[in-house]
């Protein structure tokens, strides 16, 4: 992976987790700069990490269940030109900006995706595609369940009333 792909996923993460934890923070009160700062960067590399790890997944699920797919040590990386439309769905991840939009530029990187494991596994698209969906479902469920184990382990609690 270049640099310049690890720094557009590392952005894209950021964003993504900003997306993410900027509302569970507004609900918080009392929590520390420091704290959600920590937990901003924490969720920058989970989610940079995710993102870098979607094509390694969907190529190793085209690997185990394709019996078409080749083994001859090429596999599908991130490039710039794919990575670019990921970072801008991170961009509009927030809330706010719509979450429709972003499922529809997610599923825009995810075709990508899966063009580029065609053409590189030698599969249908079709075949691709549904390497690609599984493993980003499967992805995003995994770091969906991480992200509530994170909130419900850092939420503040009220302190008892001393009687």
């Amino acid at each position: 992976m270049s640099p310049v792909v690890a720094i557009m996923l590392l952005f894209a993460g950021l964003s993504e987790a900003a997306g993410r934890l900027l509302p569970v923070v507004a609900r918080l009160s009392g929590v520390s700069h420091v704290r959600v700062v920590g937990l901003l960067l924490a969720g920058a590399v989970v989610d940079g990490a995710v993102f870098a790890l979607w094509p390694l997944s969907a190529w190793t699920l085209a690997e185990l269940v394709l019996p078409a797919a080749p083994s001859d040590g090429a596999a599908l990386v991130w490039t710039p030109g794919l990575a670019a439309p990921l970072l801008l769905a991170a961009v509009l991840a927030f809330p706010l900006l719509g979450p429709l939009l972003h499922f529809v530029l997610m599923l825009g990187v995810g075709a990508g995706l899966a063009a580029s494991l065609a053409t590189v596994a030698g599969l249908g698209w079709w075949d691709a595609a549904g390497c690609v969906a599984v493993a980003g479902v499967g992805l995003g469920v995994a770091v969906e369940g991480v992200r509530r184990l994170v909130v419900r382990l850092n939420m503040t609690r009220a302190p008892e009333p001393l009687t």
